[in-house]
């Protein structure tokens, strides 16, 4: 994990993702290093408590500095959110994307899935204790049935973390809404 700094996005993909696929690949296209945890393999058979300590030792060890860069999808918001319970706020900049929050379950598609403690991030933040990034936003498809945005935005309202509902967006927000959004948000860091 040895790169300058500021060029080096620390990133926790989905269930079973890759660093240098999809959002990652988009990263590097972008002239970025690519840093973080694959959500597979060795990672992904540690227990959950494992995997959390792993990302509180990366981003505390080789992040910790305000030109920071976080991105996470899906699990892997759910992976840094719970990381982020056992470290002050986090000092960098977090982008989540279609973030996984707690337990959810779809009826139609007949599939349910409740991640290691489902309740602690909702308990945490209506408690007024979860210690959020000062520097972070939510992004999340009104149509996401695995990130329910009306528990996103719940969790948003209570942790003071801005959340944007994308029109017409299912879980995958697709290139066309997260390539204009990465450029706003990388040009960000730059200014």
């Amino acid at each position: 994990m040895t790169a300058p700094l500021y060029r080096t996005i620390y990133y926790l993909p989905g269930h079973g993702g890759q660093l240098t696929n999809g959002l990652g690949q988009g990263l590097m296209d972008r002239g970025f290093d690519v840093a973080g945890r694959e959500t597979r393999d060795d990672f992904r058979s540690l227990p959950f408590d494992k995997q959390v300590q792993a990302i509180v030792d990366d981003l505390q060890n080789h992040f910790w500095h305000e030109q920071a860069q976080v991105i996470c999808n899906s699990f892997g918001s759910y992976l840094f959110l719970h990381a982020q319970t056992q470290m002050p706020s986090f000092v960098g900049r977090v982008l989540l994307l279609s973030p996984i929050v707690g337990e959810f379950t779809n009826e139609e598609a007949r599939t349910s899935f409740s991640p290691p403690r489902p309740e602690r991030l909702k308990t945490l933040a209506e408690a007024g204790q979860f210690n959020a990034p000062s520097r972070c936003e939510i992004h999340v498809g009104e149509e996401d049935w695995q990130s329910i945005p009306a528990n996103v935005e719940t969790f948003g309202l209570l942790t003071g973390i801005p959340v944007t509902i994308v029109p017409k967006s299912g879980h995958g927000l697709g290139k066309a809404y997260v390539g204009p959004l990465l450029d706003r948000w990388l040009s960000d860091q730059a200014a």
